[in-house]
């Protein structure tokens, strides 16, 4: 049997729809404002979570809504490339924590730099109150669907 979607369920498929495209477009933003930096928009996600607190790559991951060993494998990069070190965990013996290194600093601010630019233009062509509106529907439906809520039939 086909079941016709309500007013709520199209508009919710359509916004579903838009979130998704826009993520390539947000992701393909990224990669080009960290690229002079050396980096993709990924290792800048793992580089400025490293910079916000001291997490293990299990708590980064959970963070970023992505699989551990992808963010292992970056912070193994980057690590590689001198821009984090893994310190000594007081909770968990093995599960170290990443720490930017003097480099990473460096890298991270000068990606934050372009990213100020770019967002100060985009925020401009939207307007604050619109974007907030916009940002608080996205977080709770996230907040939804972590809680389970999304899981139903």
């Amino acid at each position: 049997m086909t079941r016709k979607r309500t007013p709520d369920g199209d508009a919710f498929a359509a916004l579903s729809i838009a979130v998704i495209r826009l993520s390539a477009h947000l992701q393909a933003e990224g990669d080009a404002l960290a690229k002079p930096a050396g980096q993709t928009s990924a290792r800048w996600q793992v580089l400025a979570a490293a910079d916000h607190a001291p997490m293990s790559v299990a708590d980064t991951a959970r963070a970023l809504g992505l699989a551990r060993q992808g963010v292992q494998r970056i912070a193994d990069l980057l690590e590689g490339e001198g821009l984090i070190t893994y310190r000594a965990n007081p909770v968990h013996q093995r599960a170290k924590l990443m720490e930017l290194t003097e480099a990473g600093r460096k890298a991270l601010a000068d990606i934050s730099g372009r990213q100020a630019v770019w967002a100060d233009e985009h925020g401009a062509t939207y307007g604050e109150e619109r974007l907030r509106q916009a940002a608080s529907l996205i977080n709770e439906m996230i907040a939804d669907f972590q809680g389970g809520r999304g899981d139903q039939d």
